[in-house]
């Protein structure tokens, strides 16, 4: 490793380490970012898992709140190679009957697709439509006084509910059951307070954006955001882990792309013992199972509207999707688990041999959970999707266990950072004024551990670049950058 020293070290090449890099960087700071494995990316990488010419992602894979990251807007990163690939409908929900929930870019058509329930939608996400851009400068940014105090009353007095309460507005099963599978990408419970906040926030990302992959692969984000890092002279060093202070080179500031469990790993005799002991409470949330496939051709879904969804949700009723996630909350295994289903090939060639498509699903299961799920997601699959099985050439499967070793910030599987109950989630990873400071003023914290939470957006590192460059440099965020 070199120790050349530099003004700003980041520990971690994910989305948030070279968001914060990018910007660093562009404010004129010799920036050098430290990756233990031997690519970048993080939750963005993307790998041939099953056969040769398949591109799978290994985590994120579709990517609603980076088609609305203020952040990734400012970086340009469409200069740098990236590219949004937009399927027909961002999302379909198929219930057993043979209807299909679809949520679409044009609020209306998901308004006249759920019958009665459409114009209790439209009250509910058409006011948050209208005004998106606002909304989401102010949930992609820690908590401060609002910038559109009514506007983010409007959107507490629901958000802050449960998914179960602002369910009882509808009445048909299919705005019940879109409603909890958006819910679900919380990882709660869907009867906990906040968890309707996820549902609403997806939701209103779709009908005013999209849900969009990256072609070629998720890896292509973070390639994007490392060039434009590297064009302002960063320099990202990989096979390069960081299990101690002694490891970096000397360094103004420090910000650290990992959980509270590695920041105390790496930092901790550096950290006060009040800080210490509330990284030791921080909590994870429940795992993921995941299994990729190589399929001789597209998922063959019972019904034609699925065909044209990058993502489908699988798992039918908004009960059977509460039990899923309550089990998995609770430590107990679903037979019947809600399984995330994306097709990213079949609106990106670049990611199959011609023909043939990849296939990308996971459930949620107990953090650290050893049981194999592989065919409980296969038959959840196959009642929605019959002969699903005879298409697949071959299958990956990452275990929470495995997800942690290739990531170890994925802890007992926890794809998002850390639980999101609502505590948590409002005051994460500890409660202060700056959830970016440690207790030592060199280091930061610039991970999905802290708001606005997982996803792949960059604007944890954003934020957490923006306090190192006032704190420690006495600088601001270059203008054109500035959020």
């Amino acid at each position: 490793m070199n120790k050349t020293k530099c003004d700003v070290a980041i520990v971690g090449a994910g989305p948030n380490g070279l968001t914060a890099a990018a910007v660093l960087a562009a404010a004129g700071l010799g920036v050098t970012v430290f990756e233990r494995n031997d690519r970048i990316g993080g939750g963005s990488r993307t790998e041939a898992l099953t056969l040769p010419g398949f591109a799978h992602d290994v985590c994120g894979a579709i990517h609603p709140i980076g088609s609305v990251s203020p952040i990734f807007s400012r970086l340009d990163l469409g200069a740098y190679g990236l590219k949004w690939v937009a399927a027909p409908v961002p999302l379909a929900h198929p219930l057993d009957d043979g209807r299909v929930a679809v949520l679409s870019r044009e609020l209306e058509r998901t308004v006249a697709s759920l019958g009665e329930d459409g114009p209790a939608w439209r009250g509910l996400l058409g006011p948050f439509v209208a005004r998106h851009e606002a909304l989401f400068s102010e949930i992609l940014r820690p908590i401060r006084v609002p910038r559109h105090p009514l506007l983010m009353a409007r959107f507490g007095l629901v958000g802050l509910r449960s998914c179960a309460a602002i369910a009882s507005r509808f009445k048909g099963a299919a705005a019940r059951a879109l409603l909890a599978g958006n819910g679900a990408h919380s990882f709660l419970p869907l009867d906990a307070w906040g968890s309707a906040s996820f549902g609403l926030t997806l939701a209103i990302a779709a009908h005013a954006m999209d849900w969009p992959c990256a072609e070629g692969g998720s890896q292509q984000i973070v390639e994007a955001l490392a060039a434009r890092a590297r064009a302002h002279g960063c320099r990202i060093e990989t096979s390069s882990p960081i299990l101690s202070l002694r490891d970096l080179p000397p360094a103004k500031a420090v910000l650290f792309d990992v959980t509270p469990r590695q920041l105390d790993d790496i930092a901790g005799p550096a950290l006060s013992s009040s800080y210490r002991a509330q990284l030791h409470r921080f909590r994870y949330g429940p795992g993921a199972f995941k299994v990729d496939y190589a399929l001789a051709g597209p998922i063959p879904w019972r019904s034609p509207e699925c065909n044209n969804a990058a993502t489908v949700h699988v798992g039918g009723t908004f009960e059977e999707i509460a039990a899923s996630e309550a089990d998995a909350t609770a430590g107990r295994i679903c037979e019947k688990p809600f399984v995330l289903v994306a097709q990213q090939s079949q609106f990106d060639p670049t990611r199959a041999p011609a023909g043939q498509q990849t296939g990308w699903a996971y459930c949620h299961v107990p953090n650290g959970c050893t049981v194999d799920m592989t065919d409980r997601i296969e038959h959840q699959i196959e009642r929605f999707a019959p002969g699903f099985r005879d298409l697949i050439l071959a299958r990956h499967v990452l275990s929470p266990a495995a997800l942690e070793a290739h990531n170890p910030n994925l802890i007992g599987g926890d794809i998002g950072g850390g639980s999101n109950m609502l505590r948590q989630f409002l005051f994460r990873p500890v409660p202060q004024w700056n959830p970016y400071a440690t207790s030592d003023p060199r280091y930061y914290l610039c991970s999905s551990s802290t708001p606005p939470g997982g996803g792949v957006h960059g604007m944890c590192g954003y934020w957490a670049a923006r306090t190192a460059l006032a704190r420690v440099f006495g600088k601001r965020v270059p203008a054109e950058l500035a959020i």
